[in-house]
């Protein structure tokens, strides 16, 4: 017990000894430096969660309309954001038509914008290079294909 009480009184100590020394020390030594900022807060750190590629939440859910009634085992809600569930069904439906060849994690990475732009190209007017960036003339086309959707598979 006594070895306790003297580590508290030390400890006690201490801190009292740099508090004092802190408090001593001028305002202007206080002000010599700003405070430093951190590089990243925890309010700027977020998951992307979704990737819409540019659609409407409408769109989105007309995508998703199209793969539960496609061949591609969607399950997910109708509800308008392509996250990973939605981009795995359509990952297995472009690998199944539209020669992708990646892995089905749900991730739109080039492999998926490549075999997405091969379909875009195909039929909803995109005339870019198949070049895994999903730039404005991608995104224009898949918008198209989303508003197609609407018509033939209806939710």
């Amino acid at each position: 017990m006594r070895a306790l009480t003297r580590t508290i009184v030390s400890v006690t100590a201490a801190v009292g000894i740099a508090a004092g020394g802190l408090a001593g020390s001028g305002a202007a030594f206080a002000d010599s430096a700003p405070a430093a900022k951190p590089a990243v807060s925890a309010q700027d750190v977020t998951v992307l969660a979704t990737n819409n590629l540019g659609l409407s939440t409408q769109q989105a859910k007309n995508m998703q309309c199209f793969l539960r009634n496609a061949p591609a085992s969607y399950t997910g809600a109708i509800d308008g954001l392509l996250g990973t569930n939605s981009w795995k069904a359509y990952q297995r439906w472009l690998k199944e038509y539209w020669g992708y060849t990646g892995a089905i994690d749900g991730i739109v990475g080039p492999n998926t914008i490549k075999a997405l732009q091969r379909k875009l190209a195909f039929n909803w007017g995109y005339t870019g290079a198949i070049d895994g960036i999903a730039g404005s003339g991608t995104k224009a086309a898949f918008k198209r294909l989303a508003n197609d959707n609407s018509v033939f598979f209806p939710c």
